[in-house]
């Protein structure tokens, strides 16, 4: 059976060392950058970088630990002008052989663990998907450029007065009837 090809930042785990660890640079160029910007929905990716080692873990498991470094350009969720963020992030992920998995039933009830970078090791161990899939959690959900606001919408029918936030507030309506009582006295 042919061997798969391997892309960049991918490695075959029977490839590996298993006396010492293997260290990697990944830092897509412009047109790389502009694929991976595309399928995250960002305006832009000035810049990528991740590098870090993988290394043996255990009797037959592997971890890869690393820094992924990044300049995203996202719209404002305000304005949708763009706004640019910088992203540092440590990396840590562990491939576990599927006997370690064995304990997770289909199907039946457990607590989540609180270790959420233990994945399934396969034939291949991917420091791109790594990258890119912490590069995806680690996105601002709310972008907001600085001099955006949000402003306040007041809606009301005819003739009615309008419900503003402040008058949702539980302590609001206390300055109005102190100062009426200020009024009486």
């Amino acid at each position: 059976m042919p061997q798969q090809v391997l892309k960049p930042g991918e490695f075959r785990v029977s490839d590996l060392s298993t006396r010492r660890e293997t260290t990697f640079e990944l830092q897509p160029d412009a047109p790389a950058r502009a694929v991976i910007a595309d399928q995250l929905g960002l305006l832009g990716l000035k810049k990528l970088r991740f590098e870090g080692k993988i290394s043996p873990a255990g009797a037959r498991g592997w971890s890869l630990t690393g820094k992924m470094g990044a300049t995203v350009v996202q719209p404002c969720v305000v304005t949708l002008d763009p706004v640019t963020t910088r992203i540092d992030e440590p990396v840590e992920r562990m491939f576990m052989p599927a006997d370690y998995f064995d304990d997770l039933e289909a199907g039946s009830e457990m607590e989540m663990p609180e270790d959420t970078s233990s994945e399934p090791l396969g034939q291949i161990i991917s420091a791109h998907d790594a990258m890119i899939e912490s590069l995806t959690l680690s996105l601002p959900q709310y972008p907001r450029a600085t001099d955006a606001e949000l402003g306040e919408a007041v809606f009301a029918e005819d003739g009615v007065t309008p419900l503003k936030d402040e008058d949702t507030k539980p302590f609001s309506g206390l300055a109005a009837l102190r100062d009426q009582l200020d009024e009486k006295s």
